[in-house]
């Protein structure tokens, strides 16, 4: 049966070790005020009426909002690397022996690692929240829940990916491509409707532009460019339940009878 005070205890522990980045967490956290301060403002300046009136009247905004999302994204991805470190240290093998099961171990990782995700970026995102501003309360509560189950299972994915790899390098490569793929090819940073036919069908299943479109809904902003919000919190729970699950499903095949190697 599975303990909730073990998976508990496995999150509170990923997240102190999160704390530990000081570096990464001011680099990132650089990162975001130049992209809004800099980067949004000076392309909201190059984009006609046509396109402004399609995100909803600003691109700025628009854009903000896609930012708060790759933070999330590249912030709960962390979780990864730090099964690698832990294996370099002979860590993983002392968390496989402590009286913790594989799914507790799993979901209690995928829990931690959304968590701190949502922790680091929620004072940026009260930030941009602030210069939206806020419509509807309730559609923004509906908002954050969906979003919390986008960073577990951004989670679950890279743990997924971790366990199935075992290659530090080879992770880092595959992390390297996936970023710059899903990124881009999501409504993050581009509204779907002046992206090529080709890279718009895959946008349209990119769990990015379901948690970016589902929090614009949230901060009120309405517009044509919007997935559904009920199609988007559908595609959310799909993916946050897929890589859940073969989260665990390789931790209890791929680390069968102890160690990493």
């Amino acid at each position: 049966m599975i303990s909730l005070r073990k998976i508990w205890t496995v999150a509170e522990r990923d997240i102190r070790m999160f704390l530990r980045y000081k570096f990464l967490l001011i680099m990132r956290a650089i990162w975001f005020v130049s992209q809004i301060s800099l980067f949004g403002l000076v392309v909201n300046t190059m984009f006609t009426t046509k396109v402004q009136n399609a995100v909803g009247g600003s691109y700025f905004n628009y854009y903000a909002a896609g930012i708060i999302i790759t933070m999330l994204y590249s912030t709960a991805v962390f979780i990864g690397y730090d099964i690698y470190e832990e294996a370099d240290h002979g860590v993983i093998e002392y968390l496989l022996s402590v009286p913790v099961s594989r799914k507790e171990l799993v979901l209690g990782r995928s829990i931690g690692g959304g968590l701190r995700s949502f922790m680091y970026v929620g004072p940026m995102m009260l930030f941009v929240l602030y210069l939206l501003g806020v419509s509807s309360f309730l559609q923004l509560l509906l908002a954050l829940l969906s979003l919390f189950l986008f960073t577990f299972g951004v989670a679950g994915f890279s743990i997924t990916l971790a366990v199935s790899i075992k290659s530090s390098d080879r992770f880092d490569i595959l992390m390297g491509v996936t970023d710059a793929l899903i990124v881009r090819l999501s409504t993050t940073l581009y509204p779907i409707a002046f992206m090529p036919q080709y890279y718009a069908g895959i946008a349209s299943f990119n769990p990015l532009t379901f948690a970016a479109d589902l929090f614009r809904w949230g901060a009120g902003m309405e517009s044509t460019a919007l997935t559904p919000p009920l199609l988007s919190a559908f595609g959310i729970i799909a993916f946050f339940s897929i890589f859940t699950f073969l989260g665990i499903f390789l931790h209890e095949r791929r680390l069968e009878g102890g160690g990493w190697q």
